[in-house]
């Protein structure tokens, strides 16, 4: 994930209380985060410009292997279009993927001069409690995500545009949207990255047209 400068860093440190906002997205085998397999998990930072507007960052993905005894609904597959055991998927096991996904978050929030990353996910609690689930499986001790706050785009989407859907929401911010790249982590990861920061970058245009609205012309 990209650095920014100190100046900007601790701007975005002070605009979320310490927290740096991080999209996740995860593709999984079914609804039940304690049964059904995590199959893929990409990550989005995102970055404050010295404007104060957000901007995504690159993805970091993984494809990740089902751990032993997950289930897998075939209906889930239809829909993501997964095949978990394609020989060129690369999948690692879930505590490698969770190692490759959490060494760039952290890299991430100590560039941002934060305490620690939040997550940003479409139905946000989904994809939370995915992560915590696999973070619990494989005992991990180096979680750099906040264990329950979460910013979740469908609530701020249905507050910003009256869409709840992420691809409704993303069109209806005059974002581009394919469907037939949708359900993909990287892809729903980044749209969801763009989304999340033209709401928040929405909300600082309007705070500034307020200042300026309200400042004393000189004469």
């Amino acid at each position: 994930m990209d650095t920014t400068s100190n100046s900007t860093a601790t701007a975005i440190a002070g605009r979320f209380r310490g927290f740096l906002p991080v999209i996740v997205d995860v593709e999984t085998g079914g609804f039940d985060s304690e049964r059904d397999a995590l199959l893929e998990i990409a990550v989005v930072a995102v970055k404050m410009e010295p404007s104060g507007l957000l901007v995504p960052q690159p993805a970091v993905a993984a494809n990740v292997e089902p751990f032993p005894g997950a289930n897998i609904d075939p209906r889930s597959l239809e829909v993501t279009g997964i095949d978990p055991d394609h020989p060129f998927r690369g999948a690692l096991p879930e505590r490698q993927a969770l190692d490759h996904i959490f060494n760039a978050v952290r890299e991430a929030v100590k560039v941002a001069e934060c305490q620690r990353a939040v997550l940003v996910g479409h139905n946000a609690a989904f994809d939370l409690a995915f992560l915590n689930a696999a973070v619990r499986r494989v005992g991990h001790k180096r979680n750099p995500f906040h264990p329950f706050s979460c910013f979740d785009t469908a609530t701020l989407g249905g507050l910003a545009y009256g869409q709840t859907v992420l691809s409704k929401a993303v069109l209806a911010a005059g974002l581009a949207f394919d469907t037939r790249e949708a359900h993909s982590a990287i892809y729903d990861a980044e749209r969801t990255a763009e989304l999340f920061c033209e709401i928040v970058n929405r909300w600082r245009r309007l705070e500034l047209f307020e200042r300026d609205q309200t400042t004393p012309i000189a004469v």
